[in-house]
């Protein structure tokens, strides 16, 4: 019983030795393995006697789900304890030695105490069934509980390693000697070393990212040779005025240009005429002058590709922007 008391008393004191990181736990399934000591607590036998143990070994596997806080688990463990068997002067009188081997499934149900930190002290509680060696190597059917302390450091989200112990215990095991039925009290305590895995959640994809937003622009067109507003493209300037006020606070890029027809010095002065003209009417329209900047591009950036000297249109333009 000292031994199960120091094994308790250092699992409780653990979380005392470095302050908790908080992390964010995620609910899922997990797997685990433990290995650690075990140590047969020495009782009576049903026809007198006792029974006492060296060092055993125990070893487990575990699947289980965590609820953020609760987990249920499913172990599978297996274990052996070397013992000593003193019935002198019994109906069974016999002294023996040997090593006790027991089989163990059982479900259980823990509970994390501050699943959000590093360090998480637990409780926990089994039930199931164990085969225990009797007069054949686990002949012995039982059913068996187990109490649970631990504390477990959460390396991250998924990862985790733990110090467990356990109160373990069946009900009587039987074993015939010297003729007599012999029940034995089947309680051990385990220390144990224990690591987890738990399965990351599905990752859902991002969704995609927004098209890049396009600013509001507008076009506004000449005749050859003329950087005159015609009725329509006032109109379109309006529309430019209007889409820069509701903005609230913008500014207006004018890009002039013209199309291939004439000298390349003259038409670079040209798209610059253009883009004034639509600078002092927006003026006109209440957008500050400040807020516009002009811009003479002259045959480059043609809106349709011609040959040199040719008469196109819609090269003949302004293009407004708001930015």
């Amino acid at each position: 019983m000292k031994k199960a008391l120091l094994v308790a008393g250092a699992l409780v004191a653990l979380p005392s030795m470095g302050h908790a990181q908080e992390f964010a736990p995620l609910p899922g399934f997990y797997i685990g393995a433990g290995v650690g000591a075990a140590w047969y607590l020495s009782s009576t036998t049903s026809v007198g006697g006792s029974f006492s143990s060296t060092t055993g070994l125990l070893a487990d596997i575990v699947a289980g789900y965590d609820f953020v806080g609760p987990r249920v688990e499913l172990e599978v463990g297996f274990g052996f304890i070397p013992f000593t068997a003193n019935l002198a002067g019994t109906a069974a009188a016999s002294n023996f030695s040997g090593n006790a081997h027991q089989l163990q499934i059982m479900g259980k149900v823990l509970y994390d105490f501050i699943p959000a930190s590093t360090i998480t002290p637990y409780i926990g509680a089994g039930a199931g069934v164990a085969f225990v060696d009797g007069n054949r190597f686990l002949q012995n059917t039982l059913f068996a509980y187990e109490g649970i302390l631990g504390v477990g450091y959460n390396i991250d989200s998924q990862w985790r390693v733990a110090l467990e112990g356990r109160y373990v215990g069946t009900t009587n095991a039987n074993v015939v000697i010297n003729g007599v039925n012999v029940g034995v009290n089947n309680s051990n305590v385990v220390a144990m070393v224990y690591g987890q895995y738990k399965f990351a959640p599905p990752v859902s994809a991002p969704p995609p990212a927004p098209p890049p937003a396009t600013p509001p622009s507008f076009m506004v067109f000449f005749d050859w040779d003329s950087s005159a507003l015609s009725e329509a493209s006032l109109n379109v300037v309006r529309q430019a005025a209007g889409a820069y006020k509701s903005k609230g606070s913008a500014r207006i890029r004018a890009t002039g240009h013209t199309d291939t027809s004439g000298p390349e010095a003259y038409n670079m002065a040209l798209s610059l005429r253009r883009a004034n003209a639509v600078k002092n009417a927006l003026v006109r329209e209440g957008v500050p002058a400040a807020a516009i900047t002009v811009i003479g591009r002259g045959e480059q950036g043609l809106l349709v590709k011609t040959a040199d000297g040719v008469r196109e249109p819609q090269n003949r333009r302004v293009e407004i922007v708001i930015e």
